[in-house]
């Protein structure tokens, strides 16, 4: 699908992955998972590695950049509003206690992406409102052991709410495997986002998932 944002229409995929370095460990072993996702065919992939320097994160994301050279795949960066200024990342995603999407908008290049995390539908109608804001997640959609303080989980009644309140494209996130993507496109997520369901082969993993997102 194709949805209108920022700087014109862009590409929205069904699937979303996340590359955390606290989970994956070394540099070397983010880079390599990235490229194991991009070549398994996902389209957007985001680094995060929170409680890590600017200095380090600059450094991450630039080899990631790399890595991505010739693929389709598309690198947003978790958080650093410094490091999508200075680096071709295709966007930019900001939590609820980061720089606020008006104050990125003015510090991102032009073409980046704005994405807001959401965990309440109070959050969720003030992203749609916010002309900065490209996308919107919503979640933990499900019981999630990906961070050490989780939201209250929104369940699948509390996607489909946050869906009647914006037409920007709406990213599940929390807790989503293979097994629980199609209730979750079904409840009016236009992305699913997964960081736990990849796991082992990292390239393996995402061919499943992407089986199971179409």
């Amino acid at each position: 699908m194709n949805r209108g944002g920022g700087e014109g229409a862009f590409a929205v995929p069904r699937l979303y992955a996340i590359a955390d370095a606290e989970r994956l460990g070394g540099a070397d072993r983010v880079v390599r998972s990235v490229g194991a996702m991009a070549k398994a065919g996902v389209r957007w992939i985001q680094v995060r590695a929170k409680g890590r320097g600017g200095s380090e994160v600059f450094e991450l994301v630039a080899a990631c950049l790399r890595e991505l050279e010739g693929s389709e795949a598309k690198l947003w960066v978790n958080d650093r509003v410094d490091v999508a200024a200075l680096l071709p990342v295709a966007g930019v995603h900001l939590g609820q206690l980061d720089v606020p999407p008006s104050a990125a908008r003015f510090v991102v290049p032009s073409g980046c992406l704005i994405g807001a995390s959401t965990h309440g539908l109070s959050q969720v109608a003030e992203a749609a409102a916010d002309p900065a804001v490209d996308v919107v997640a919503f979640g933990p959609v499900f019981a999630t052991t990906s961070k050490r303080d989780p939201d209250p989980v929104v369940g699948l009644a509390g996607l489909r709410a946050a869906r009647r309140l914006t037409d920007k494209p709406l990213l599940a996130i929390g807790g989503i495997d293979a097994s629980r993507l199609a209730e979750v496109y079904a409840a009016g997520a236009d992305v699913a986002v997964v960081l736990s369901a990849v796991t082992g082969d990292v390239e393996a993993s995402c061919r499943s998932l992407l089986e199971a997102a179409r």
